[in-house]
């Protein structure tokens, strides 16, 4: 019976990731040897270890008929031309304080440089601005959503 390699990550490591992601106030720590990655993320409690990618059979996706939800899916959203991609990672916020009213709604129009969320990043609040005037027709995020760069946060049109 041929043995498994053995990966280079172990509980240490992770403990020692854990440890400099709370010393130095990051919110995610990454790092791949070879072909394994683990990415530690703070305020989650689960951690992350990809296997070498050869040995990871990614499930198949859903079949889901289209139209069959009133939002796009993810995937769709990016491609839409009016999507507004989050300019970097962190957490959306839909309202400058909790409690307040959201900067916006569906169907509201926007002006170009209109405030339409802001995302924590490093404890820092960044205010997105509107990259066009339109009409919002689908906002993709929650209030308190982790987003990746890139991610669509709404549709203009």
């Amino acid at each position: 019976m041929a043995s498994k390699p053995k990966s280079p990550i172990d509980g240490d490591m992770i403990r020692e990731l854990a440890a400099l992601l709370h010393d130095n106030d990051l919110s995610e720590i990454e790092i791949e040897q070879d072909d394994f990655r683990i990415r530690v993320a703070g305020g989650v409690s689960a951690v992350n270890i990809a296997a070498p990618v050869q040995a990871v059979a990614a499930p198949a996706p859903a079949a889901v008929a289209p139209g069959a939800s009133g939002a796009p899916a993810a995937g769709d959203a990016a491609r839409h031309p009016g999507a507004v991609p989050s300019p970097m990672v962190g957490t959306v916020y839909c309202a400058p304080e909790p409690g307040a009213r959201p900067f916006i709604d569906v169907g509201d129009t926007v002006r170009e440089g209109q405030t339409l969320v802001i995302i924590e990043a490093m404890k820092h609040m960044n205010e997105v601005p509107s990259p066009r005037a339109g009409k919002v027709v689908g906002i993709l995020v929650e209030d308190g959503q982790p987003i990746e760069f890139g991610e669509p946060l709404l549709i203009l049109e």
